[in-house]
């Protein structure tokens, strides 16, 4: 099949993750894809596609808000590529109009598929009825929470949307030994446990919670190494608050780490605490892909994907105490480390890897196209 993934995103972010994964293992099985990105993006967003081994990728505007003149210049190109397309797949709205649009006005259309990554509802007005059941072949969402929203909103049946979660590279991150330095450059020495948290540093993130949870644990006498990788603009209120706690030798921000594959193998602990769901992450899927062991929050996708005790610990979101409770039980029992990591592996492999996803677009696609 011929398809064209849609993508206006300004930064990496998860849907851009996850467009990216569907077109790297889309191509792996022998389809034809092309990532159309937003005129401008080339080192926040292609350029990480490109990492990926994809080289099939093309440009539009993509303008902010409403810009008659570009909106126009992307509808007729749009309507040029569907001469040469089976699919066409969106991420986000402003693409997702652009292609609606395009297929009106296209001598050949072609179905529309359009995926959710955000836990905000759509609004169920007259023109996104339109959109939702006149102009998309199908919906995807990535939580059953959102597919939850769509249908409570009334702007699908039931056999208009459906759940596909995960997307992670089980090959790129494997339980493998870490590499030599990394919990040393982490912070970490003289085989002391790390305990690990991978994401932005924004509010909703749970940064300061962990930075509690390792203050209750050192007044117990359990004293591991907590790094946070990534970057954010909560960093200068995250470093307050390890001053205040006196963390500051046992808390390092390590910030942006390009290769996560490299790092996530030397956790021994590793953290996904955010206080609100953000939909699907993707950390959360590369944590287990990567057999690590994993406290997670009760809220996304955990609860749908993940049993207490078997896959993970799930603690209640913005509970400092249960968290440094979850990362005791897990620090002083390895036989429980491995077992968790080694069931979360699995899971991957079996329902969540990008090939799965993949195997799972290609079904639709093809009943879409009744090829």
């Amino acid at each position: 099949m011929r398809i064209l993934q849609l993508l206006s995103c300004r930064g990496w972010s998860s849907d851009a993750y996850w467009a990216a994964r569907a077109t790297q293992e889309l191509t792996r099985r022998g389809h034809t894809v092309t990532l159309g990105c937003r005129a401008g993006t080339e080192a926040a967003v292609i350029g990480r596609a490109r990492t990926m081994g994809i080289d099939r990728v093309t440009t539009f505007a993509f303008a902010g808000g409403v810009d008659p003149g570009a909106d126009a210049a992307d509808v007729r190109r749009l309507a040029r590529w569907l001469g040469d397309t089976d699919v066409v797949h969106v991420h986000r709205g402003k693409e997702h109009w652009l292609a609606a649009v395009a297929n009106r006005v296209a001598r050949r259309p072609r179905p529309l598929v359009r995926t959710r990554h955000i836990a905000q509802a759509v609004r169920p007005h007259a023109a996104n009825r339109w959109l939702y059941r006149r102009a998309t072949a199908l919906t995807v969402a990535v939580t059953d929470a959102i597919r939850g929203q769509y249908l409570a909103a009334g702007l699908v049946g039931p056999e208009g949307v459906v759940t596909l979660r995960g997307g992670a590279d089980a090959d790129l991150y494997r339980p493998d030994r870490p590499s030599p330095g990394v919990s040393t450059r982490l912070g970490a020495a003289d085989g002391t446990p790390l305990v690990g948290m991978v994401g932005g540093l924004r509010v909703m993130e749970g940064h300061r919670l962990v930075v509690e949870a390792a203050a209750r644990l050192a007044a117990r006498g359990l004293r591991p190494h907590f790094a946070v990788v990534g970057k954010g603009s909560q960093e200068a209120e995250v470093r307050g608050v390890i001053a205040r706690h006196g963390l500051e030798a046992q808390v390092t921000l390590a910030g942006f780490v390009p290769d996560l594959s490299t790092v996530m193998p030397a956790l021994d602990v590793a953290l996904y605490v955010p206080v609100e769901s953000d939909g699907m992450s993707r950390v959360v899927f590369e944590y287990l892909a990567a057999g690590r062991a994993l406290v997670a929050s009760r809220v996304g996708v955990v609860p749908e994907i993940l049993r207490h005790g078997e896959h993970a610990l799930l603690v209640p979101a913005g509970d400092a105490g249960a968290l440094a409770d979850a990362i005791g039980r897990l620090l002083g029992d390895p036989a429980l480390r491995a077992r968790l990591g080694a069931a979360g592996r699995r899971l991957v492999l079996e329902r969540y890897s990008g090939a799965r996803l993949a195997e799972a677009l290609e079904a639709h696609y093809a009943r879409l196209t009744g090829a």
